[in-house]
C-alpha cells in the first residue's frame, strides 16, 4: 500500500489538473510521464500517464485521435526511463522539449490522418502542423513548467528530508548516554 498511495495521488493530480480549465496543451500529463520514468518503478513510466488520460477521457469523452495522444504519451514515458539514468538539468530540459515535440508530431500526425479537417496529401499534412503551432507553444511552455516544477520540488524535498534524517541521525549519536557520561 506504501508504493501505491503515491500512483494513486499523482494520477489523481493529473487527472483534476487536466480537469481544471486551463489553456489549450498546457496539461501535465508529458511531465507526469518524465518525472514516472525517472522516479518511479519502471512500470509506471508507461502506465502512468495512460491511467490519467484514461480516467480524464472518461469525464471529457473520448476522441477519434486517442491512440496517438496516448502512443505520444507511452513514448514520453520511455523517454523518462532514458532520463533516470542521464539525469542533469540539460538532459531534464532536453527531454521536456522533446516530448513536446514528440507530442505534436504524434497527435497531429493523427489529426490529420483519421480526422476530416485537412486533405489526405502532403499539403494537408503540412497544413495541420502549421495550424497546430500556436498549440506547439503551449505545449512546450506546459512542459517546461510542469517538468520543472515536479522535478525541482521532489528534488527539493528528496535534499531536505534527507538532509534532516542525517542530522537527526547525529544528533542522536551525538546525544547518546554513554557520551554524555565521558565528557
Amino acid at each position: 500500500m506504501k508504493q501505491i498511495l503515491p500512483i494513486i495521488f499523482v494520477i489523481a493530480f493529473g487527472v483534476v489538473m487536466r480537469l481544471l480549465p486551463h489553456p489549450a496543451n498546457v496539461a501535465p500529463v508529458a511531465a507526469l510521464a518524465l518525472f514516472g520514468g525517472v522516479y518511479l518503478e519502471k512500470k509506471y513510466a508507461v502506465i502512468l500517464p495512460i491511467v490519467i488520460m484514461f480516467v480524464s477521457d472518461a469525464i471529457i469523452g473520448f476522441h477519434n485521435t486517442m491512440v496517438f495522444v496516448y502512443a505520444s504519451f507511452i513514448l514520453i514515458g520511455l523517454i523518462g526511463l532514458w532520463l533516470r539514468s542521464h539525469k542533469t538539468l540539460t538532459s531534464v530540459i532536453s527531454a521536456s522539449l522533446f516530448s513536446s515535440l514528440i507530442f505534436f508530431l504524434v497527435t497531429n500526425f493523427g489529426v490529420w490522418l483519421v480526422g476530416n479537417m485537412y486533405q489526405r496529401s502532403l499539403n494537408g499534412l503540412v497544413t495541420a502542423f502549421v495550424l497546430a503551432l500556436p498549440f506547439f507553444r503551449n505545449t512546450i511552455m506546459g512542459d517546461l513548467l510542469y517538468t520543472g516544477l515536479f522535478f525541482a520540488v521532489y528534488e527539493f524535498i528528496k535534499v531536505v528530508i534527507l538532509s534532516n534524517a542525517k542530522h537527526s541521525i547525529k544528533v542522536r549519536k551525538d546525544s547518546s548516554p554513554a557520551k554524555a557520561g565521558s565528557e
